[in-house]
């Protein structure tokens, strides 16, 4: 599992969503590495990790990855920040092993109350569909394109070298192949995870959303804090499904203000 990590004090773990990585983080690492240390790894399967045969891609296998991942860095309690897909990982391994986390900040996380998604990852996911899918979308670099530009409530926000950054790991064989087997299981991994959700209810926990979020549903944020008493919402005005490059200076000063009042050591 090939990780970044940065800085020095309490840790925290920055977990990507789906088909994104490490990258995902650029403009977040150098603020909170003033004040923790950052651990940003790429999930096997994605990034510039290894890519293992037969691998469990269900979401328990991730996050209970994830907790490994602790054990291998020495890292016994760790807040944990998760984006998307990367957002259930981490609420998954926080239920498995509440203990072992302070905080939990989740992005527009992949959560039971946002439908999109649901319909879509059966479909990708069948037997002649995904053959499709596997053969043509290492040549579809416009479909990339398209699908990174209804990330962003503002197209003229993206960054410069964004999509040739996100592009890079889809040149290693196997890429694709993780995502469909991660689809597979989405419907019960999702149901799995919301029996689960009473696990947190006493970790502190800060949601971010954009009000712009295609992928996500930001109105299934309101039920998710419901869920999560000792939960606050913040909502981007104007800002899609990733805020920490869309809006990286006010996505930073919310998590550094929100790690800061949780009671974190910082």
């Amino acid at each position: 599992m090939r990780y970044l990590r940065r800085g020095s004090g309490p840790a925290i773990v920055l977990l990507h969503g789906l088909l994104g990585y490490s990258f995902s983080w650029r403009f977040a690492i150098p603020q909170l590495a003033r004040q923790a240390t950052v651990f940003a790894p790429d999930m096997l399967g994605a990034g510039f990790s290894g890519r293992p045969a037969e691998m469990d891609c269900s979401l328990r296998a991730n996050a209970e990855r994830i907790l490994h991942f602790l054990d291998e860095v020495g890292v016994e309690t760790a807040d944990l920040l998760g984006t998307s897909y990367g957002g259930a990982v981490v609420m998954m391994a926080a239920a498995l092993q509440p203990q072992r986390v302070r905080c939990l900040i989740l992005v527009a996380p992949v959560n039971p109350w946002s439908a999109r998604g649901r319909r879509l990852a059966p479909f990708l996911s069948c037997g002649p569909v995904a053959g499709l899918f596997l053969v043509l979308a290492p040549l579809l670099e416009i479909a990339h394109s398209v699908l990174l530009r209804r990330l962003y409530g503002d197209t003229r926000r993206i960054p410069p070298g964004t999509l040739e950054g996100y592009a890079a790991p889809f040149a290693i064989p196997g890429s694709f192949g993780y995502a469909i087997n991660l689809l597979k299981t989405w419907n019960s991994d999702l149901h799995q995870l919301e029996s689960m959700l009473p696990r947190l209810s006493e970790i502190p926990t800060l949601l971010l959303w954009g009000s712009e979020d295609r992928a996500v549903n930001p109105a299934s944020a309101l039920i998710l804090r419901q869920q999560l008493p000792h939960s606050r919402l913040i909502v981007f005005d104007g800002v899609g499904h990733l805020p920490y490059e869309e809006a990286p200076e006010l996505f930073n000063r919310a998590v550094s203000d929100f790690l800061m009042s949780a009671g974190a050591p910082y």
